[in-house]
């Protein structure tokens, strides 16, 4: 949550990444204005925040997130019409001479304009000051400065619309970590030749409206720096069935590198049966450093947790994360079991995998099977466990408890062929 308020905080402020025009703009105004101290100010109440500052030289004295009274600088007396907008020689301005400031800076030389935004509102100031007075100052220099404002405006009210578009995100991923409203769905995963699950992936579902897809809800925190805090709470509800888990079934939590990094694994695991929580990786970028992801999990692996690896066939990042995790389980991604039936290469490179695991004394899971063609194709090269619609779709708990005492498998939970599952063939290495 800090890091998105952080962001929040940072783009009000004029902060958003890659935005520094308006800084720029202080520098050549100041210059060609030939002052000490160009200074962009937000109005909030009887105070000006210092939002953007060029000062060289005269930094100890006034920095971005300064503020001071608008009674003791100049804007509300030239809003007010007491001051002109344009000063060359305070000397001769008597309300200027009573602001302590000008003799304390001291200031010798002013020019100042509203930064008025689009909705007709005052934001605060475009100020320029000099240390010294300058009677060459004209009315086109502050003509020129009023230009400068009004670009100034126009970026300052794209800041403040895309800052409240960022809190809104972060208002929404809030919500869901305050109300703890998210459900989790248990999808079978079965080892062929059974006719019962040997366990359930947790999977988070999102009621909230409009609907978004779960990976855009965990893509969405992690963009906000609250990604760890919603997995955090997904892993808590997910993890909240085990006391009614049969023993010999398993639960399967999807879990990110910045998860298992962030430490906050340790106490949610601390209580739960090693041979019942599966592990599983979910990255689908490149990590940067394995040795820190596998210092983290060999604890949990020393307590006897099985570790899996998400989407193999999916891209080389993932082809990386099984050479240097070494998991216990490969789960082959649904874009390679998908009418792996038909397609020699498909099957090919998950007979590839299949081939590696048994080398390495790794399992493979197939991920979205959905006919009964594939399933038979990935019995048939040796593939020992699958999940996927033809199998159960992912169901509230409630439902998935009805698969603890079934004695007949259905190839589909929708009116498809139903039957026991084929035995494993006899060259099959032993389940896990």
């Amino acid at each position: 949550m800090q890091v998105a308020l952080s962001k929040v905080v940072a783009a009000e402020r004029g902060g958003v990444a890659g935005r520094d025009s308006i800084t720029r703009s202080l520098d050549a105004i100041r210059r060609h204005l030939d002052m000490d101290i160009a200074y962009v100010s937000e109005f909030s109440g009887d105070t000006a925040i210092f939002r953007r500052v060029n000062a060289p030289g005269y930094e100890h004295m006034l920095k971005p997130g300064d503020t001071m009274r608008l009674d003791d600088i100049y804007c509300r007396h030239i809003l007010e019409g007491r001051l002109p907008n344009l000063i060359p020689n305070t000397s001769r301005e008597p309300v200027a001479l009573a602001i302590p400031i000008t003799r304390a800076l001291p200031i010798g030389k002013h020019v100042s304009v509203p930064i008025i935004l689009p909705d007709g509102s005052i934001y605060g100031m475009f100020c320029c000051l000099g240390t010294k007075p300058d009677d060459s100052l004209h009315d086109r220099d502050l003509q020129v400065l009023k230009v400068f404002a009004d670009v100034a405006a126009l970026e300052i009210s794209e800041e403040q619309q895309e800052a409240a578009k960022l809190r809104e995100r972060v208002d929404a991923v809030q919500d869901i970590l305050d109300s703890g409203n998210i459900q989790i769905h248990y999808q079978p995963l079965w080892r062929l030749g059974q006719a019962r699950p040997v366990g359930f992936e947790c999977l988070s579902r999102f009621p909230q409206k409009p609907y978004r897809s779960p990976d855009k809800w965990f893509s969405e925190a992690a963009d906000l720096g609250m990604g760890v805090n919603l997995e955090i709470l997904a892993i808590r509800r997910s993890l909240s069935v085990l006391p009614e888990l049969p023993s010999d079934m398993y639960l399967t939590i999807n879990v990110s590198p910045e998860a298992v990094l962030s430490g906050r694994l340790d106490k949610l695991l601390a209580d739960a049966p090693p041979r019942q929580v599966v592990i599983e990786i979910t990255e689908h970028a490149l990590i940067e450093d394995y040795q820190k992801i596998i210092t983290s999990l060999s604890a949990f692996r020393a307590r006897g947790f099985k570790l899996a690896v998400d989407d193999a066939g999916a891209g080389y990042s993932c082809l990386q994360h099984i050479l240097q995790l070494q998991p216990d389980l490969i789960k082959l991604d649904m874009s390679l079991t998908r009418d792996i039936d038909s397609d020699p290469a498909r099957k090919a490179l998950a007979s590839a995998l299949v081939s590696f695991s048994r080398e390495t004394g790794s399992r493979i899971i197939a991920e979205g099977v959905e006919t009964e063609a594939e399933l038979m194709t990935l019995r048939a090269i040796g593939v020992e466990k699958a999940q996927g619609y033809l199998l159960g779709r992912p169901m509230p708990f409630d439902q998935a408890r009805g698969f603890f005492d079934i004695t007949e498998a259905p190839f589909g939970l929708a009116g498809q062929v139903q039957g026991e599952l084929p035995a494993a063939p006899a060259n099959a290495s032993s389940p896990n």
